[in-house]
């Protein structure tokens, strides 16, 4: 038996020497390369694969090495070689390109996104066709698929051949439904109920809200994200040896329910025993104890760790100091349950503005932008002033977006550049229309504005407004930098005939016709001084409706009125846009008096206060307020019907008509007052299906308040109107435009309601 064996052992190897002494290559020098059979790869990409080059020795070893390469790219599925001379020929057949991929089936997942998921297991739309990634294509979706919770996903592929070596290949998706939250069980808690840390939960079991939320529905991420969150609960408030043993979870046979069972160990409670500052003291040790959170003899919390850390780096930044490290070292008794913590600080060198740089902007002229930075070039960095330029710029309604990013300059340690990068929107409007007001009627509207005129920053305008109630012709120019130091200058000109029988209020006619000039004065960086000078021409007329009120005035004062009006306003801004804010303060105070100069004697006081606190993400609290109160003096007996204040509507209390409340005239028509007392309670509130909008804004809210005529001592707190509802507003291209459902909580009987409001271009 073993003579056999070796005598076929013997044959075996003399066939195989003779193989390959038959199919050697002889040596020679490469003294060029032809490629063969390219249509769409390009020879170059050949070469990048190719081991050999014009010149090498060509051999076995060689031949083999460029074979293997060659098949290794991917882009080949046959590949031959030949010498003709002492050139080297490959002849090459190129795989099938991919001409398009087709999803049937996908609901959940967009189609992008799918395609994104795809290409990076390089299975995309251009690329060689690879039959063997078929199956990493349907493990990649089904990873997406499975991140949903959808654990029964099925997925089919079938691939078409087309002319030109190409392939279509169709994918066919059945989502499934996903799986459902059954239970949530936490095991090891004492400190914490399962309802206290369930309620911070973006899962949660089924609820009758769950066809909405979808908070029912298991997701690997999400559930990552509780187990952080569960983590955040317990080091926030002192518990530092917390930790998470394990995490269980489980689906029935059928897939469709998921039990989840997370183990924890609570360990002890910790307090701080002491709070230092040590390292290179750059700034006041008292000036960086205002910035620290963390206090002695109060329970442990990484949260307020982490954020008193960031305030010591920002006021280090505000000193130029801009890659300043400060790191919080606790130092753990475990005897006493307690916690020294001590913020070490590294300021690193102090860093210094190359340049100022902006993108974006290609209407708006490089200064209108530069002349808002707070930041100076060849000045140390301040984060404080890097963030305040930035708000500034939002701050101009000429952008829909600003960003900032502050790159260190290559090549150096104590130098950055601030570049800016904007989105501009449109600035200028040019209507021409017809419009429909609950309170107007039908208007025929016109009007050319632009408030970044040729990019230069000033503001021009024109506009033409006919409705049932006004006829209006304006004209507008306002210079905001008339001086360097940011001193304002505008004029304005403007004929407005009125009829007052469809506005709600007490019946009169009325023309007026003027202009003025009007000048802005920068305090501080957040406070403002307006003052202007202009002209009135009044002309009232009366009609067989009109009331004895204004039967009176007319009687007493003339119908006629020639008036010189003194305006001047302070204002207390720090409101981070001038569009939709959501974080800031606004108090605004303002006076306006028509001069001895003029027939009319009168004056009136305004404050108008908005207060924005930001609360969870993308929640803010807002309280408004809006104070009125006017009188005359002098020769005039009575503030003037025509400069009362009115209440109801959109713009005060929503939920009443427009103008109607307050004190009534002769005839039953509203007549307003010289007392407003206006407030409102917002909560702005993420706007359902549309992510990371700064156009739209949706709120609930609470209005309060009413109009008075103290005068006629009818002034009775008592007689605040209160309601509530929801709005939502909407920076469309043609203007601002604002909805609302309100319901009134306490209306009487001559009240007259208006469940649903809208206004069209309303300034806010």
């Amino acid at each position: 038996m073993q003579k056999i064996i070796t005598k076929h052992f013997n044959i075996l190897l003399i066939l195989t020497l003779f193989s390959t002494s038959s199919w050697a290559v002889d040596e020679f020098v490469i003294q060029d390369i032809r490629l063969e059979g390219l249509n769409r790869i390009s020879a170059g990409n050949v070469f990048n694969h190719l081991p050999v080059k014009v010149g090498d020795k060509f051999n076995d070893r060689i031949s083999s090495r460029a074979v293997k390469a060659l098949f290794k790219s991917g882009f080949f599925k046959d590949v031959a070689l030949e010498r003709r001379g002492n050139v080297l020929v490959i002849a090459l057949e190129e795989r099938a390109a991919i001409s398009k991929i087709i999803m049937v089936g996908n609901d959940d997942i967009k189609k992008d996104d799918l395609l994104q998921g795809l290409s990076s297991v390089g299975f995309s739309e251009g690329e060689v066709f690879n039959r063997s990634l078929l199956d990493k294509v349907e493990q990649e979706l089904h990873r997406q698929y499975f991140a949903l919770g959808k654990y029964g996903a099925k997925i089919t592929t079938d691939v078409t051949e087309q002319e030109d070596n190409r392939v279509q290949v169709a994918i066919n998706i059945t989502e499934g439904e996903a799986a459902r939250i059954k239970e949530i069980n936490i095991v090891g808690n004492t400190q914490y109920t399962d309802k206290q840390i369930l309620k911070k939960f973006e899962l949660s079991t089924p609820k009758w809200f769950s066809f909405f939320s979808k908070k029912d529905q298991y997701s690997k991420q999400k559930l990552g994200a509780d187990l952080e969150t569960i983590k955040s609960l317990y080091l926030d408030h002192g518990f530092i040896n917390f930790n998470i043993d394990s995490t269980q979870v489980s689906i029935t046979p059928d897939k469709s329910d998921v039990y989840i069972t997370i183990n924890i160990n609570e360990g002890d409670q910790f307090t701080v025993s002491d709070v230092k500052i040590s390292g290179d003291l750059i700034v006041p040790t008292e000036d960086l104890f205002e910035n620290v959170l963390t206090h002695k003899g109060e329970i442990f919390s990484r949260k307020e760790i982490t954020k008193t850390s960031a305030n010591l780096t920002e006021r280090l930044g505000d000193e130029g100091y801009a890659f300043a490290n400060v790191n919080a070292v606790p130092d753990i008794n475990e005897e006493t349950d307690e916690v020294s913590v001590t913020y070490f600080i590294d300021p690193g060198k102090r860093v210094y503005v190359r340049r100022i740089n902006f993108t974006g902007n290609t209407k708006t002229r490089d200064e209108v932008l530069r002349r808002e930075m707070r930041q100076a070039e060849g000045g140390w960095v301040s984060t404080k002033k890097v963030e305040r330029s930035k708000v500034r710029l939002q701050r101009l309604g000429y952008f829909e977006d600003v960003n900032v990013e502050t790159p260190a300059v290559p090549g150096t340690t104590d130098q950055v550049d601030v570049n800016y990068s904007v989105v501009e929107r449109a600035s200028g409007n040019l209507l021409f229309g017809l419009g429909f007001s609950q309170s107007q009627g039908l208007i025929l509207s016109s009007s050319v504005s632009q408030n970044n005129f040729l990019g230069s920053g000033k503001a021009v305008s024109f506009d033409f407004n006919n409705s049932s109630v006004n006829r209006r012709f304006g004209l507008g120019y306002t210079n905001p930098y008339w001086t360097i130091d940011g001193v304002s200058r505008g004029f304005d000109a403007f004929y407005r005939e009125t009829d007052s029988d469809d506005a709600n209020i007490t019946s009169f006619d009325s023309t007026v016709f003027g202009g003025g000039v009007n000048f802005g004065i920068p305090i501080t960086e957040f406070q403002r001084f307006n003052s202007g000078l202009s002209y009135e021409s009044t002309k009232i007329s009366t009609n067989s409706l009109s009331s004895t009120e204004v039967l009176d005035f007319v009687k007493e004062e003339g119908n006629k009125f020639d008036v010189l009006r003194l305006t001047s306003s302070l204002a207390y801004d720090t409101r981070n846009k001038s569009l939709l804010p959501d974080r800031g303060i606004l108090h605004r105070v303002r006076a306006d008096m028509a001069i001895p100069f003029g027939d009319l004697r009168y004056y009136k006081l305004t404050y108008d206060g908005r207060w924005f606190i930001p609360l969870a993400q993308d929640y803010t609290l807002l309280f408004k307020s809006s104070i009125g109160y006017g009188d005359s003096y002098g020769a005039t007996k009575k503030l003037p019907f025509f400069e009362n204040f009115y209440g109801g509507g959109p713009r005060s209390i929503r939920g009443f008509e427009e103008n109607t409340l307050g004190p009534k005239d002769s005839t039953g028509d509203a007549i307003g007052g010289n007392l407003k007392l206006v407030g409102n309670i917002e909560l702005i509130i993420p706007v359902p299906f549309i992510t990371e909008s700064k156009s739209f804004r949706l709120t609930g809210f609470l209005d309060g308040g009413n109009v008075y005529d103290i005068d006629d001592d009818n002034f009775d707190i008592g007689d605040v109107r209160y309601s509530a509802g929801i709005s939502g507003i909407w920076v469309s291209p043609f203007g601002v435009i604002s909805a609302s459902l309100a319901k009134p909580l306490n209306d009487k009987p001559s009240d007259e309601t208006q469940t649903f409001q809208f206004t069209f271009g309303t300034a806010f």
